[in-house]
């Protein structure tokens, strides 16, 4: 399972094409809310978005996750990085060696735990200072080992694309670009 982790102020296209592709190669990803109560969370751009789970459902299933997802977005990434749930979350994902991606701004939600530590890692500009120890490329997506970084609003479909790959095959994240029209 993936959790993909949604706070006020979250970038819209960063948060809802992962989720859209994942779905569409059959991985099983559900958004949680991140400090609101119920479930629906306000996006950088004001769209109201319902998530699948509470932060207290979602905490039920920890034991379940294979990947998490941080999409940027200010002041979503803050919001995030402040979250002590979330950092439970990031620290056992880890720890037990999971995938933990992020894109835009959320990059120094790891990079600021050290997880990014000589890894290739790439964030939006001007948040470079956030990835301690990372071997910044410049790139517009990153994978190294369990890290996936991607540095934007335009990366998601590619940062999307990456994530297939590594949970379903390349086959599979084939398939999908060609049926996107990527």
């Amino acid at each position: 399972m993936v959790l993909e982790f949604l706070a006020t102020g979250f970038e819209e296209i960063e948060a809802l094409t992962p989720v859209d592709v994942l779905r569409r190669a059959g991985v099983d990803v559900r958004t949680v809310a991140v400090g609101v109560e119920g479930k629906t969370v306000l996006g950088a751009h004001e769209i109201p978005v319902e998530a699948d789970l509470t932060m207290e459902e979602a905490l039920e299933l920890k034991d379940n996750i294979e990947m998490i997802i941080l999409p940027g977005g200010m002041p979503g990434s803050k919001n995030l990085d402040e979250s002590l749930e979330v950092d439970t979350f990031v620290r056992r994902a880890a720890e037990d060696g999971k995938y933990i991606a992020s894109i835009c701004a959320a990059p120094m939600i790891p990079g600021k735990r050290g997880l990014l530590r000589r890894k290739r890692a790439v964030c939006y500009p001007g948040f470079e200072e956030f990835l301690e120890g990372a071997v910044l490329t410049g790139g517009r997506v990153e994978v190294d080992g369990n890290m996936i970084t991607a540095c934007g609003m335009g990366a998601a479909l590619e940062f999307a694309l990456a994530l297939t790959q590594l949970l379903k095959g390349e086959s599979a994240a084939a398939m999908l670009k060609s049926a996107v029209l990527a």
